[in-house]
């Protein structure tokens, strides 16, 4: 399966949102003192999967 640029974009916001929204599941979950910390690393994560997501087509 060969991937265009488009399809590696979509592939790499998938997995950016993916291991953000699990990194903050695990800090409300499992490490309940540094959730605000795990909180923040994960929504960064999903801005940058959200920025792939917008560059696709664009580049």
């Amino acid at each position: 399966m060969a991937l265009n640029k488009n399809g590696i974009f979509s592939v790499a916001s998938l997995i950016l949102t993916i291991i953000g929204i699990i990194i903050i599941l695990l800090g409300v979950l499992k490490y309940t003192d540094y959730a605000i910390g795990f909180s923040f690393v994960g929504i960064g994560f999903i801005c940058i999967g959200w920025a792939f997501s917008a560059l696709k087509g664009r580049v």
